[in-house]
């Protein structure tokens, strides 16, 4: 799985967390706290995240992405390790 169905699979996971985020566009460049995303709403969108592409990684390693992209990268790299 690439980098951007990560990316995509994130977004769908915002948007089901916050229902209010449904109809704004929200891409790659993102982050989640410019969103308006909470800290346990942001566990919570990676923990479903990780759950959808079949990706187990303890939370402590996914800190420093600064957007939704960089986060696809790091989760896309993981998997590949």
């Amino acid at each position: 799985m690439d980098s951007d169905r990560i990316a995509e699979i994130i977004i769908a996971e915002i948007r089901s967390t916050v229902p209010e985020l449904e109809a704004q566009p929200i891409t790659r460049g993102d982050s989640m706290a410019d969103l308006g995303v909470d800290s346990i709403e942001r566990s919570e969108i990676i923990l479903a995240t990780l759950e959808a592409i079949g990706l187990k990684v303890p939370m402590v390693q996914l800190h420093g992405p600064r957007n939704i992209g960089e986060l696809a990268d790091l989760l896309h790299a993981k998997s590949k390790a």
